[in-house]
């Protein structure tokens, strides 16, 4: 067995930067896309999936039109929902919940938001869902972080670790059984 390919792929530059997105659903810029588009070039997929949130799905819809290939979209490689910080500059926010949550996001979640286990297991959710086929996912920093956790058992700590920025791509192979783990093959960024 040799495993299967699962490339996940950061959205493009949003229209908006410095705020906590999440849910917040922000197209990404032209450049973002492009260079999502660019990263995506020497990829081999068979299947390309996004998050529903415009800023993925603009990169997902290029990449697979380029491809002739029709994208799917799945609303569990969403960000981590902030529920009251949504859309918030982090400079705004009372300063001591801001540090909980980046000690713990799961002690600690944002107000009306999701907790970071909640995120881990949607991810793995959407993980157990994709085909057996080489793979490109176009998602988001938290849901590339979770499925590091899913997948890799990284933690909390761990998983702040790895630099993701606009367009970081993230590969994965992918083993079978009970519970799919994953060996980390590469990171473009």
């Amino acid at each position: 067995m040799s495993g299967t390919l699962l490339h996940l792929m950061r959205h493009g530059a949003p229209e908006l930067t410095g705020r906590l997105l999440g849910h917040a659903d922000w197209p990404a810029t032209d450049a973002g896309i492009a260079a999502c588009v660019a990263r995506a070039h020497t990829l081999e997929v068979e299947v390309i999936s996004s998050s529903d949130l415009t800023r993925a799905r603009q990169a997902a819809t290029a990449i697979a039109a380029q491809r002739g290939i029709a994208p799917r979209t799945d609303p569990r490689w969403r960000e981590l929902d902030f529920g009251a910080w949504d859309g918030a500059d982090p400079a705004t926010l009372d300063q001591s919940s801001l540090a909980c949550f980046h000690a713990d996001p799961d002690a600690c979640p944002p107000p009306g938001g999701e907790r970071w286990s909640a995120l881990v297991a949607r991810v793995g959710e959407a993980i157990a869902a994709l085909p057996r086929r080489p793979t490109l996912v176009v998602t988001h920093g938290g849901a590339m972080r979770a499925a590091l956790a899913a997948l890799c058992g990284f933690d909390q700590r761990q998983i702040w670790t790895v630099d993701l920025p606009y367009a970081a791509c993230l590969t994965l192979r992918l083993w079978p059984g009970d519970r799919p783990w994953a060996q980390l093959v590469g990171l473009v960024t």
